[in-house]
């Protein structure tokens, strides 16, 4: 477990779980949504995007967490391990809403200067609303991880579909803690 993927909907805990995972393995933390986010929210072009992602897991030892389709090959392609987080719709989406909520209270900075909106969670849109987003896309990600996983299209890797919290710290803690050498 060199080359760890993290994948799932929004809220469904890929940074927490990447971190944790990190840590006990004495691995790199790779956030894409801290590659694709630049000042202002503006997205790096795919040609960017791709090249920062390559960079990031161009050594043998990362734990990536996000969902960004133009850099899948590059990501999952690399993974030794994939975990799928498929935690249900509800619980996804109440952890996107209070996190957002605290977010916009706090001001805290997310990356590279952006900052979530309190105005963002009346609007409509999920393009703008994140909680509006979770809501929508969480049944395509199942969709989507669970037809990967069903096709063998991640056969090349040890997969994990984790649909519960207790899923989540079981696995964790499975997960060896390395020692320095």
């Amino acid at each position: 477990m060199r080359r760890v993927a993290i994948v799932g909907s929004p809220g469904s805990g890929k940074s927490t779980l990447a971190r944790a995972m990190a840590a006990r393995l004495g691995l790199r933390h790779v956030e894409l949504d801290a590659l694709h986010h630049q000042a202002g929210w503006t997205p790096l072009s795919v040609p960017d995007f791709r090249a920062a992602v390559a960079a990031a897991i161009a050594d043998d030892g990362w734990i990536v967490d996000g969902n960004y389709r133009p850099v899948e090959d590059l990501v999952h392609g690399s993974a030794d391990t994939i975990v799928f987080l498929d935690l249900p719709r509800w619980q996804v989406t109440q952890r996107v809403l209070w996190r957002s909520i605290r977010r916009g209270i706090t001001r805290e900075e997310l990356w590279n200067g952006n900052r979530e909106s309190l105005r963002n969670l009346v609007h409509r849109d999920p393009e703008v609303n994140v909680v509006a987003w979770t809501w929508h896309y969480q049944p395509k990600y199942r969709e989507l991880y669970g037809g990967f996983i069903e096709s063998g299209h991640w056969q090349h890797a040890d997969v994990h579909r984790l649909c519960s919290n207790r899923d989540i710290a079981g696995f964790l803690d499975a997960t060896p803690v390395s020692r320095p050498t």
